[in-house]
């Protein structure tokens, strides 16, 4: 079985830690299938490393699960991940049209992966993400997003100053809040003919100020029955799904 140095396992081990992902720009992904599609994506693979070729004693030293897998892989970060131009964000809008995600301060890794999954199921255009949003290289996010992260176009961003582009462009800024419109009864653009964002707001306080004045659409999922809700509010990456799969409901009813 080939060996690991106790420099290479020091060096996996320190990827579970933004820090060192930053430093090295590389991260890991864990499991046959998710590495298969690292492989099979335009990310760049560093190694992969099997048990079956290292042994179990040195994969249960590097992985960053509760159990080693079968197969681990270091893969490098994307270039162009972080916009900090308006040009650049109008540039990420593709071609001036379509339907994305603005994530407004997500921390949940858990959530952040399965945005990922639901962006990559409804084929929207990409995601952007404040700042201050957990890293989407987070072990935890790439596990969950069970290789979304390798499909969905992904960009930190300034979110007001993604809406402004979106609003210059003559597109629309959507937003969930407990105060708006029903949104199977408000008027939804899906980004035919310009761009279309719909904001998710961060896990307890919501949008935050300095976006919501720049939200045009805001929109309220109806809980059931109407006057007993239970809840107080849904989970940030459930709004999600039922808010994308309204907008595309009404596409495909348009189509």
């Amino acid at each position: 079985m080939a060996a690991l140095s106790g420099n290479e396992i020091k060096k996996i081990r320190s990827l579970s830690s933004k820090k060192f992902r930053d430093e090295y720009g590389l991260f890991i992904v864990e499991g046959e299938k998710m590495v298969s599609e690292a492989v099979s994506s335009p990310f760049s693979v560093e190694k992969i490393f099997r048990k079956d070729e290292i042994g179990e004693e040195a994969m249960s030293r590097i992985t960053q699960l509760s159990s080693p897998s079968q197969a681990l892989a270091i893969v490098r970060k994307p270039s162009g991940l972080y916009l900090d131009t308006a040009g650049q964000i109008s540039s990420a809008l593709s071609s001036g049209k379509g339907l994305y995600l603005a994530l407004d301060s997500i921390r949940d890794p858990g959530n952040l992966g399965t945005i990922l999954r639901i962006a990559d199921w409804f084929g929207l255009d990409g995601v952007f993400a404040s700042r201050d949003t957990v890293d989407i290289f987070n072990p935890k996010v790439v596990q969950s997003t069970m290789g979304a992260i390798f499909r969905v176009r992904f960009h930190y961003a300034d979110i007001p100053m993604l809406a402004r582009s979106v609003i210059n462009a003559g597109g629309h800024v959507y937003g969930t809040f407990l105060d708006g419109g029903s949104i199977y009864s408000s008027e939804l653009d899906c980004g035919a003919s310009a761009p279309s964002v719909i904001v998710i707001g961060n896990e307890s306080e919501g949008i935050s100020p300095q976006v919501s004045a720049l939200v045009s659409g805001r929109l309220f999922i109806p809980p059931y029955p109407a006057d007993d809700p239970g809840s107080e509010s849904l989970n940030a990456a459930v709004a999600t799904a039922v808010t994308v799969a309204e907008f595309r409901r009404r596409c495909l009813h348009r189509v």
